[in-house]
């Protein structure tokens, strides 16, 4: 655990410039894990009130299997899949949450193109920079162990964290090029696919959570256009989009 901050106006009375730069490390040591406290607040500029579609996209997880945030570069969509994904973990929910809320730990995967976006993108918003735990939204003291891929220079395979309930849960990273069959296997709670998946992908994913009535969220820019997966959800599924 980061040691205890002293008291900013008194220790800085009369500090040298050694202390002052002690201090300093002591803050950058103590916020690395706070980052995903920074989001969605009560006040200040990134208040939630400033994000009425992340708030849907949350809300909606509560009485749907299935949720897709489609909007345009730029708006938060990763920003938002990961914070869901990091609560999920920790069951750090915030006393505005009023999407689904997991009592215990949960298993959970998140995936993106390819083993470099994953580890680029998804990887860097849940766990922050290579070897710095705690960076990205997962708390730093909430990361109990981070197993990186082999010869994958820096990819992580899977990411085990502590759960306020006690207990961990259990992330693994995947990418849609490693194909449907990479999809296959036990039940997840949670899945956070980030970018638009093949439709096979997509299927596979639902299928994994099926048994828990567990959930799935998309967050993607439609590039392709109206791709099998889109028109899936804009003839059936929940939607929340829009340019900000």
């Amino acid at each position: 655990m980061p040691a205890e901050l002293p008291a900013l106006p008194d220790a800085l009375a009369g500090a040298t410039l050694e202390e002052i730069a002690a201090i300093e490390a002591l803050l950058r040591e103590r916020l690395a894990g706070w980052r995903m406290r920074r989001f969605f607040q009560d006040e200040g500029p990134l208040r939630r009130a400033l994000y009425g579609r992340h708030l849907a996209f949350f809300r909606a997880g509560a009485e749907h299997r299935e949720r897709c945030f489609m909007a345009g570069n730029r708006v938060g969509k990763t920003i938002a899949g990961a914070y869901e994904t990091a609560l999920h973990l920790t069951g750090r929910y915030p006393h505005w949450w009023e999407g689904r809320r997991f009592d215990g730990p949960i298993q959970a995967w998140a995936a993106g193109k390819s083993l470099e976006t994953t580890r680029d993108i998804v990887q860097l918003e849940l766990y922050g920079q290579p070897g710095q735990p705690g960076t990205g939204m997962v708390p730093a003291d909430d990361i109990a162990k981070a197993r990186p891929r082999a010869g994958a220079n820096g990819a992580l395979d899977y990411l085990c964290v502590r759960h306020q309930s006690g207990g961990e849960s259990v992330i693994g990273f995947k990418s849609y090029d490693q194909g449907r069959k990479a999809f296959e296997g036990t039940a997840r709670h949670w899945v956070w696919l980030d970018e638009e998946p093949p439709l096979a992908v997509y299927s596979e994913c639902l299928t994994r959570t099926a048994t828990t009535q567990g959930l799935i969220a998309i967050t993607f820019t439609p590039l392709e256009g109206a791709t099998e997966v889109v028109l899936d959800f804009l003839t059936k599924g929940v939607v929340v989009g829009g340019a900000g």
